[in-house]
């Protein structure tokens, strides 16, 4: 029997799709109005973080029905989480039309102001997240054939993904507060293609599942299937942290 969505459910759906037309308006004003795409100051932050925070909500939201997970302390997480989701790109948002950085900015009082709370937002992010991941592993998902091992991978490379943000910031931080705010900007280029590949695996492998749950083949193929997916998509993530090792 298929289950109701619940109203803090449709919250996040509506939310992640604003937040991802969002990303795709500030793509059209990118095409418009110019400009660097690359850089500290640049349409693609508002474009990119819209697009990633808009997915990784609607897909957090979808995913996490399938957890182990008290209804009440679920509803509570992914609305904080939504919340979060929207402070995240609002002020990154926000900073790019004022055409100032957002991250790592200490120019200003109130861009210092922006800056911790994008920083303390990730922080929250990280935990949120965290109590998800070990949901995962706690207790083994429900869902069908494939589901569990899509659900455990996607949030263990999902953690990567939140390890390597944190680190990020953590570097950005000490340049700055030692006087290298320009490398501060540039420090975490070699880690983005590492962790834009990491923040989608709960999406994409647990996606991947769900379509081969609607496929007539055995389950002994739709498990290799998932197995190879996991293991491609490993590679791939191995193949990104050895091309920031390289340009690091």
């Amino acid at each position: 029997m298929k289950r109701s969505v619940r109203p803090a459910e449709r919250l996040c759906y509506a939310t992640g799709a604003l937040l991802v037309l969002s990303g795709c308006v500030h793509l059209v004003v990118f095409a418009v109005d110019g400009g660097p795409w690359d850089g500290p100051v640049s349409w693609r932050k508002p474009v990119t973080f819209g697009l990633s925070f808009g997915l990784t909500l609607i897909a957090v939201t979808w995913v996490t029905s399938y957890l182990r997970v008290g209804t009440r302390l679920r509803t509570t997480l992914l609305v904080v989480f939504a919340a979060d989701c929207v402070v995240e790109v609002g002020g990154i948002t926000l900073q790019a039309w004022r055409r100032v950085p957002s991250h790592l900015n200490m120019e200003t009082g109130f861009d210092t102001a922006v800056s911790m709370m994008l920083a303390v937002g990730g922080g929250v992010l990280v935990v949120l997240l965290t109590v998800f991941a070990i949901a995962s592993f706690r207790s083994r998902p429900t869902g069908p054939l494939g589901m569990p091992l899509a659900l455990r991978s996607g949030f263990a490379v999902l953690l990567v993904a939140l390890l390597l943000g944190a680190a990020m910031i953590a570097r950005g931080v000490v340049l700055t507060r030692t006087g290298h705010q320009e490398a501060a900007y540039y420090s975490t280029a070699p880690l983005k293609p590492l962790h834009g590949v990491s923040l989608h695996a709960v999406l994409v492998l647990p996606a991947l599942s769900w379509l081969l749950s609607r496929a007539s083949w055995s389950d002994r193929t739709k498990q290799r299937v998932m197995y190879t997916a996991v293991g491609c998509y490993a590679a791939a993530v191995a193949g990104a942290g050895v091309w920031a090792v390289l340009t690091w």
